[in-house]
Formats: structure tokens, sequence, C-alpha cells
């Protein structure tokens, strides 16, 4: 992941990440790691760190407006949830629509 995102961008980031860990309305322990290892590679300090917490144990549709991703920042947006949405193995249906949608709203 790079490392040019503003630490708001990074939040917003990890948002849409863990709103994609939901998609199938469990999230499951490699989700957790995935989002906890992006975490860590961002350096988060301990407020955002229970924030990013807090969207792994109650998803954070709210913050997940795609409309808001900087245009130079999308592909890096849209990496990040098709990594999630293969982390455990197994694309869902509604996974593979979710992602779909995320995808055209993008472009």
């Amino acid at each position: 992941m790079p490392m040019d995102l503003t630490p708001a961008e990074r939040m917003k980031l990890l948002a849409f990440v863990c709103t994609f860990a939901w998609t199938d309305l469990q999230v499951q322990q490699v989700e957790r790691d995935l989002v906890m290892r992006i975490a860590g590679r961002f350096g988060l300090d301990e407020a955002e760190l229970a924030q990013v917490q807090q969207w792994l144990d109650e998803p954070p549709f709210d913050e997940a407006d795609p409309m808001t991703i900087p245009r130079r920042h999308r592909e890096l947006f849209l990496e990040a949830a098709e990594l999630m949405i293969t982390a455990d193995g197994e694309v869902t249906e509604n996974e593979a629509e979710h992602l779909a949608m995320f995808r055209d709203l993008l472009r």
C-alpha cells in the first residue's frame, strides 16, 4: 500500500476495506488479519486503531461513500476492496456484485 495517503485518506481506505469485509454480513478472522496488516503498514495511532477495531465490530457503511474517494486514489481503493473480497478464499455472489458496483462507481 502506498504511503502517500494523508491520515484522513488512510482512514477512509480502511473504512472501505472494513465495509467490504462486512459484505457477507460476517467478518472472518482472515479478513480481520488483513485489515490489521494494512493498519500496521499505515502506522496508525491508538485512536485510529480503536476506530478500525470498531469498524470490524460494526460496519462503517456511513463512512464509505465512493464519491468521496480522491480520483488519484480510486485504483488503490479498488485494489484494497478486491484484496478483502478474496481474503477468505471464497467470493460470494453478493460480494462479487458489491465489488462490481464499486468498480462502476469509481470509473
